[in-house]
């Protein structure tokens, strides 16, 4: 039998699954670093995926609640631009990728985990960051703490 222990998985597993839309709750509490706030624009907010699929997986997220891009009025969709291209800025500061997946899932069909607040997915990607583990088990090695990289990218942000 094969062990993988990834004992910051147990969190989540044993947290109480709120109703609250994640993206409007977590920048109203004013406790960034604890939340994994990055950075904060006037429409718009990065925040890092705390169960990432790569060391740096930041979401971008309007402070709006709304379910697609089209329903963003032109003063949020821009500055949402403007941010993905920051946060573009700062995750090649903070860790040198050789490239970026950027997504935005619209719809429970198109794979939203959060369907009715739009947010933008991006994660740094390296040459070669495709393990054997992922290939042979389907199983992602995160070689950094959550914090860790949160510190990294803070300081990135910041400059």
């Amino acid at each position: 039998m094969k062990v993988i222990w990834a004992p910051w998985r147990m969190e989540y597993i044993l947290s109480e699954k709120g109703q609250q839309c994640i993206f409007c709750e977590l920048p109203k509490q004013q406790r960034d670093r604890e939340n994994l706030i990055l950075y904060r624009s006037t429409h718009t907010f990065v925040i890092m995926n705390r169960y990432p699929y790569n060391n740096g997986h930041i979401m971008v997220a309007p402070y709006v609640h709304a379910s697609s891009l089209d329903a963003l009025d032109d003063d949020v969709l821009l500055d949402f631009m403007k941010v993905v291209r920051t946060s573009i800025s700062a995750l090649r500061r903070a860790f040198s990728p050789d490239g970026f997946n950027i997504g935005i899932n619209i719809g429970k069909i198109a794979g939203a985990g959060m369907e009715d607040h739009v947010h933008l997915h991006m994660v740094p990607r390296w040459a070669g960051d495709t393990s054997f583990m992922t290939v042979f088990d389907e199983i992602r090695v995160i070689p950094e703490h959550v914090m860790s990289t949160y510190d990294k990218l803070f300081t990135a942000f910041a400059s």
